[in-house]
């Protein structure tokens, strides 16, 4: 099944706490793997940012909101428990537990007060999966981001051949391959090396090196240009290549890669403009935000 909102967990996270006892997350996170039957996939399965699951996050909300209604409390760090107030809630027998019922209780209304006079409260009550907070701010940045590398893209295709190799040296640069433009070398395309762009010197003594192609092409690359680049390798008896494209590469090619002793690194437009961006090569920050939640630790003397 697909994931469930964090309003559809709402009720299953409540009868996990029918019995009265205390339970901790990772009793409480089993108990609805259970009652929802996911796979370990979905599971798994993280946000857009990558560094928080899917699922664990609205469950935590789900259990931020149940405690704002008063319906569960938390008497230490990461346990939950029901109170009397939920109790009466499940002799109800409601089929289902959204935020629009949330609101009979006034310490609820008081905690979405701020957010309803914004509208944003109506607007998760109505939206459609009922996201998370985070959620939202995921999915605002992951469409920032894929607007961005779409730009990216179009830049990159507007310019010369010899502006795309400058790039792919700074790129190489600021992800600490090589001391300096002149240690990184040239990627002029006019090596005498068929099938080799560029060296970029991995250490500053030049002990190891990787041998880079690089091609602003629109069309996909497929398995001969990179047979053609293995081999120049092969000559170089080097171990180590990248090879950067604008477009992308055909499955041939990918499968290739896999079934030869050298290591070459495929990057397409797609991973070009992504590394561009995690590196600041071509972008530069306009705006920052940071996320805070509470220091449960701070208050722990007083629990």
């Amino acid at each position: 099944m697909a994931i469930p909102d964090f309003q559809s967990i709402m009720l299953p996270l409540l009868r996990c706490l029918e019995d009265g006892q205390s339970k901790n997350n990772a009793e409480i996170t089993n108990c609805l793997n259970e009652y929802f039957k996911l796979s370990e996939t979905e599971i798994q399965q993280l946000l857009p940012s990558g560094r928080q699951r899917i699922f664990g996050n609205r469950v935590a909300w789900a259990k931020t909101h149940l405690k704002q209604a008063g319906l569960v409390d938390s008497p230490q760090r990461g346990v939950y428990r029901i109170t009397d107030r939920g109790r009466v809630l499940l002799r109800e027998a409601p089929e289902l537990l959204t935020i629009r019922d949330l609101f009979r209780y006034p310490e609820f209304r008081a905690f979405r007060g701020e957010k309803e006079k914004a509208g944003v409260g109506e607007a998760v009550v109505n939206g459609g999966d009922a996201i998370t907070p985070q959620e939202y701010i995921d999915l605002g940045f992951e469409k920032m981001m894929q607007e961005v590398s779409g730009e990216l893209v179009e830049n990159i295709r507007r310019s010369s051949a010899y502006f795309f190799e400058k790039l792919v040296v700074d790129l190489l640069l600021a992800m600490g391959y090589g001391d300096s433009r002149t240690d990184a070398g040239a990627l002029t395309g006019k090596s005498a090396d068929e099938g080799i762009d560029g060296i970029i010197n991995e250490d500053k003594l030049g002990l190891d090196v990787i041998y880079v192609q690089a091609k602003k092409w629109e069309n996909p690359v497929g398995r001969p240009e990179i047979q053609k680049f293995a081999g120049a390798l092969l000559g170089k008896k080097a171990k180590k290549g990248i090879f950067i494209t604008t477009s992308c590469f055909t499955r041939e090619a990918a499968d290739f890669v896999r079934s030869i002793d050298a290591k070459i690194i495929l990057i397409d437009g797609k991973r070009l403009t992504e590394l561009m961006v995690d590196y600041n090569v071509g972008v530069s920050v306009v705006q920052r935000y940071e996320i805070k939640k509470v220091d449960s630790d701070y208050f722990s003397d007083e629990q």
